[in-house]
């Protein structure tokens, strides 16, 4: 009896595995299709019938780069390489994890492996090289930091003597200051694909709110057509991650600045989890900035992006934030007020929360799926309004399909601004209009519209633009 027992439970194991294998390749179609979320489904139900599979949690891993969910895409490489030591994809999912969150040493770990197992692979030595690189540079800027009271960019500027030449014909500013007609001509001027002089770049009953809008400068251009430009009657609020991914940053960011100097009291900009060195460095930001200006261009972008606010209440009612609420209760909007934002971010805390977290569906908190922060329920959100007398919040910081989705009955609202991300994901993009006393939101939907043939990710590092995320 005990041997036909052994015989039925091998024979159960076969057909469970055979059952995984269609999973899995039912996953590989979707994830083909650029359907993620399916794909991350189908290969967590493989999983569950066989958990001992290190190919299925390398395939996952990918996914969760793809959705930038690089927790969990780090922690699925991870046990990868617990199933299988010798598995080479894993330790290029786990480098490729660790470089989106910013840890380069333990990517270049992984690279190492790699190269010293197959060291005629051209592929890993270039990544190696790649990250090497990167890895010594952080170590010279830290090397030459000084302690001294860090001087601003703007002290080695001397803008008064930069001079337009005689055939430059673009938009130049009035007596240094901006106006509206310079803005409309900027605009139009960068939908040409021109470039701002760099004299000029330098000085450069509702309330709308936009979320990511990611370098995406001519679906930025297609909400101020639907939705008219920004004005004393008609403002904005744009809520972080302006720039990065896509390959139009720098008109994004010079036109949403210039509408901050041209309405200070009327267009707001929050910071994102992109306006900091880190991200700029890797999903190219820097790049582009110094292709089409200067390294201290962006130097000087870093330091205004430190300056930007990092929430903003409306009417005491909603507080606008990018990513979310907090990893531990009691934060008061006392306590945001009196953060020190003049800095790059921190990995935990308040600071780090408002720039990261995300919301989930069940009570309570749980690990980021990003690595970094963390994820709040809705008895987190309905704890923070009510001690801080609130409404609702609204964040931005994840694609969603729609453009927008509404959670934790109604108290939670996020809004995505950059349609067909990447040029891959599909989605809509959203902004949401605020009136009234009570503040009702609206929300308005537009799809991606047409923009040059420069590729997203063009000015990226290198080892983001061989297609690893």
């Amino acid at each position: 009896m005990a041997h036909v027992s052994e015989n039925g439970s091998e024979k159960k194991m076969a057909e469970g595995g055979n059952d995984a294998e269609l999973l899995k390749e039912k996953a590989n179609t979707y994830f083909k299709e650029k359907d993620y979320e399916n794909a991350i489904k189908y290969y967590s139900e493989a999983l569950e019938l066989n958990p001992s599979n290190a190919i299925y949690y390398s395939n996952r891993s990918l996914a969760y780069l793809r959705t930038e969910c690089y927790g969990y895409a780090l922690a699925d490489a991870t046990k990868a390489l617990e199933i299988d030591k010798n598995y080479i994809k894993g330790y290029y999912r786990r480098a490729t994890s660790n470089m989106a969150l910013g840890k380069f040493k333990a990517a270049l770990k992984d690279y190492e492996t790699v190269v010293r197992v197959r060291p005629n692979d051209k592929d890993a030595r270039m990544k190696y090289q790649e990250c090497n690189k990167i890895v010594k540079q952080k170590a010279f800027e830290r090397a030459i930091a000084s302690d001294e009271t860090k001087k601003s960019v703007v002290d080695s500027l001397d803008i008064e003597n930069m001079t337009i030449e005689d055939d430059y014909v673009g938009p130049k500013l009035e007596d240094g200051k901006v106006t509206l007609k310079f803005m409309n001509e900027m605009m139009d001027w960068f939908k040409d694909q021109k470039k701002l002089h760099r004299k000029c770049a330098y000085q450069t009953e509702k309330i709308t709110i936009c979320g990511d809008t990611h370098g995406q400068y001519y679906d930025l251009l297609n909400i101020f057509k639907l939705n008219g430009l920004p004005s004393e009657t008609n403002p904005y609020l744009f809520n972080g991650d302006f720039v990065d991914r896509g390959s139009f940053s720098v008109e994004v960011i010079l036109t949403l600045f210039g509408f901050k100097l041209l309405y200070p009291d009327n267009f707001h900009l929050l910071r994102g989890n992109h306006e900091t060195d880190n991200m700029n460095q890797m999903y190219g930001f820097e790049g582009e900035v110094k292709a089409k200006y200067t390294a201290q261009m962006f130097q000087l972008f870093s330091e205004v992006f430190q300056w930007l606010p990092l929430a903003q209440c409306i009417n005491n009612k909603v507080l606008v934030m990018h990513g979310g609420l907090f990893s531990e209760d009691g934060v008061t909007l006392e306590n945001l007020r009196k953060i020190d934002r003049n800095r790059q971010p921190p990995d935990s805390g308040p600071m780090c929360d408002l720039l990261w977290s995300d919301p989930q569906p069940q009570n309570g908190r749980s690990i980021s799926k990003r690595g970094v922060s963390c994820q709040f329920g809705p008895d987190v959100t309905e704890r923070f309004l009510e001690q801080n007398k609130l409404d609702f919040i609204v964040r931005s910081h994840e694609v969603k399909a729609e453009g927008y989705e509404v959670t934790h009955s109604g108290k939670c609202i996020t809004v995505f601004s950059a349609p067909n991300y990447c040029d891959q994901m599909g989605n809509k993009g959203a902004y949401i209009h605020l009136r009234g006393s009570d503040l009702k939101p609206e929300f308005h939907q537009f799809t991606a519209v047409p923009h040059p043939n420069v590729k997203p990710m063009a000015y990226a590092n290198t080892l983001m633009q061989l297609g690893m995320m």
